[in-house]
């Protein structure tokens, strides 16, 4: 009989209570619930914490076994798998040294120091098999707690730059090693129990990365990699893999002439062409619409501030070293910053004349384009770019008037998704991080109010949500929506945020009913994010295939001879009158080559003259997808058309 004070009491996420001996592991809960659970245990959540499947557990605690089918399991496992990378690679490349190997969204990388020794996709083959070869070794991950002086000494000794300059921004007590067959690593876990789990690898990329992020730096080699549990589900992703670059917004950009990019122009700085431009302004205007029908008021805004407005904002303090530098004058005693927010010019808007409690809330929109300094090893097509239009708003509200601002902004983004059929995305409540204060700006006593208001309109409004510490906006906690691309990956796309902070900085006042001055709240939102990066994942996710309404060219007009042009031309001005878009192809091409031109240009609705047509004043209509709907009436097709349309 176990005494006791011997047993921990273990609650499971079906809220079921268990007893185990004291220091038993989550394997050993696992292997005493099933056999099979117990194979397939990668980590263990204990008080909501991940932790190592084999570490002792000594007190009463809330445990959930993760597995690979839970996403803390997979970043454990490939967290691990960057560890067995770098082992494979200390056995082939003796001298390297090592900086960070973390999990990423779908695999993970390590960025490595390979003195000089060449390292290309040539090379993928033989690390990817020396991995698995290890793998197979099924070595434990052994976890030792280290004094900070030993593991000086220890990466001293091995002559590692990047581990020692790591060691400097950790305390003494809360240092410990992993341990893996030859390959030992400062790192605070978890990992998987051993290497055996690790079934199929594939090396994905090389590319170059500064370390700590600082172009002062040395450049390492960054290896970004993937592994998996089952060769099958390596081979399921890889096909994925290829079947998501059909569907790249930059090569279905390039192809469908949407937007370029231009390096006498500026890295990062997209060229909107004439059928993005469409595509963009649909955007625009379907917003607009919903925004007045909301009880918002445009303003537009210039694309600089004087440095002294982002002074006054914090973001010069947040975010200068790290933005586009000052613009100077012929006059010495101005600065210009490139708008890196919209916010702080709003607040002056606000501030143009003296405000009652009976305006409030006011509610401003724009579609501000700012500036952002990303270093160019971080760009990528209009997903990450250095100039980008938000479809900004500021809600300027009483403090009794938040959660119903906030709840209205949940509505109308939940409006915008569903128009547009972005399904798969999770709402992100995202706090400040508790152990560094010094990020953000405000009193603790108005974070928390900030932080509650989301909470509790999120709740209210029923959504599923994750909290994540540190990614609140330095000003205030933030509602972000996060919406997964064609290959799994999440972006953030819209965003909320309560800031009780900038209306401080600005002294925004509003007399109340008590004829007092009081200081508003602003809420920030943007249901879009970034228009850039709201259309790069639109493309991807639609393949280019647009809603109807969306698509720049809606139809192609398809004359079989050049006999038919007038007809054709006089059916396309009769469509533009009913706001149809479109154009008339006249090439001297037979009708097949059309059709196919049509169709690889993603065109919805192809209409095919001919002298029956042209004789009976119809048109042959084809959809895209649908093939052919048969012979038509102008007016048929424009009541089909416009039944389709409507958003």
């Amino acid at each position: 009989m176990i005494a006791q004070d011997e047993q921990i009491r273990v609650t499971l996420p079906d809220g079921s209570v268990r007893q185990y001996p004291k220091g038993s592991t989550g394997l050993e809960i696992a292997a005493q619930i099933s056999e099979g659970l117990a194979r397939n245990v990668l980590a263990a959540k204990v008080n909501g914490i991940v932790q190592d499947a084999t570490r002792p557990i000594d007190q009463d605690a809330t445990v959930q076994l993760l597995t690979w089918n839970d996403a803390e399991g997979k970043a454990t496992f490939w967290h691990s798998s960057a560890h067995l990378l770098a082992e494979a690679l200390e056995s082939l490349y003796p001298g390297v040294k090592f900086g960070i190997g973390p999990a990423v969204e779908t695999g993970f990388y390590y960025d490595v120091d390979l003195g000089g020794q060449p390292f290309s996709q040539e090379d993928f083959k033989k690390v990817e098999d020396k991995m698995l070869e290890l793998a197979r070794q099924k070595q434990a991950y052994i976890r030792k707690p280290m004094s900070k002086a030993d593991a000086i000494a220890y990466f001293e000794e091995k002559g590692d730059p990047y581990k020692l300059d790591l060691l400097e921004g950790l305390d003494d007590g809360t240092i410990t090693f992993y341990t893996q067959g030859d390959f030992t690593d400062l790192c605070r876990g978890p990992h998987i129990p051993n290497t055996g789990f690790i079934k199929a690898a594939k090396l994905m990329n090389v590319a170059g990365a500064y370390w700590r992020g600082n172009e002062k730096n040395k450049q390492l080699t960054r290896i970004y990699a993937v592994t998996y549990p089952k060769q099958k589900e390596l081979d399921d992703y890889l096909y994925l893999l290829e079947e998501a670059k059909k569907r790249d917004h930059r090569k279905l950009g390039k192809e469908l002439e949407l937007f370029a990019f231009s390096e006498k122009v500026g890295a990062g700085l997209p060229l909107w062409l004439p059928k993005g431009t469409m595509l963009r302004e649909r955007l625009e205007n379907f917003l607009r619409k919903a925004q007045l029908r909301a009880g918002y008021s445009p303003v537009v805004t210039p694309h600089i501030g004087s440095k002294q407005l982002y002074v006054t904002s914090g973001h010069w303090e947040k975010y200068g070293e790290d933005s586009f530098q000052p613009i100077r004058t012929p006059d010495p005693n101005e600065e210009f910053l490139l708008k890196p927010m919209n916010c702080p010019h709003h607040c002056e808007i606000y501030k143009t004349r003296p405000r009652s409690y009976r305006e409030l809330p006011l509610r401003l929109a724009e579609f501000g384009t700012v500036y952002r300094y990303e270093q160019s090893g971080e760009l990528h097509g209009l997903t990450r770019v250095r100039g980008f239009t938000q479809d900004d708003a500021h809600i300027f509200c009483r403090p009794d008037q938040v959660k119903d601002e906030f709840m209205k902004v949940i509505d109308l983004v939940m409006y915008v998704f569903g128009s547009l059929g972005f399904s798969d995305y999770s709402a992100q409540i995202s706090l400040r991080d508790p152990e560094n204060k010094t990020k953000y700006i405000g009193s603790d006593d108005l974070w928390e109010k900030a932080e509650a208001a989301i909470i509790e309109s999120a709740a209210e409004k029923g959504l599923s949500t994750v909290t994540e510490l540190g990614e609140a906006a330095f000003y205030g906690p933030k509602l972000d929506f996060m919406v997964r691309d064609a290959l799994g990956r999440k972006w953030q796309l819209g965003t909320i945020q309560v800031d009780y902070n900038l209306p401080n900085r600005f002294e925004l006042e509003y007399i109340g009913a008590d004829n007092q001055k009081h200081r508003p709240v602003m809420i920030h939102r943007a249901p879009f994010g970034s228009m850039e990066r709201f259309i790069a994942i639109l493309i991807e996710n639609s393949g280019g295939n647009f809603p109807l309404w969306l698509s720049p060219d809606q139809i192609a007009i398809l004359p079989i001879s050049e006999k038919y042009e007038e007809y054709a031309n006089d059916l396309f001005f009769t469509l533009q009158e009913n706001d149809i878009r479109g154009f008339v192809d006249l090439r001297d091409e037979k009708i097949g080559r059309k059709i196919r031109d049509a169709e690889v240009a993603k065109v919805p609705y192809m209409l095919i003259v001919g002298e029956k047509e042209s004789a009976e004043g119809k048109v042959s209509v084809r959809r895209k997808g649908q093939g052919d709907l048969g012979s038509m009436s102008v007016d048929e097709f424009v009541k089909v058309f416009q039944a389709e349309v409507k958003v």
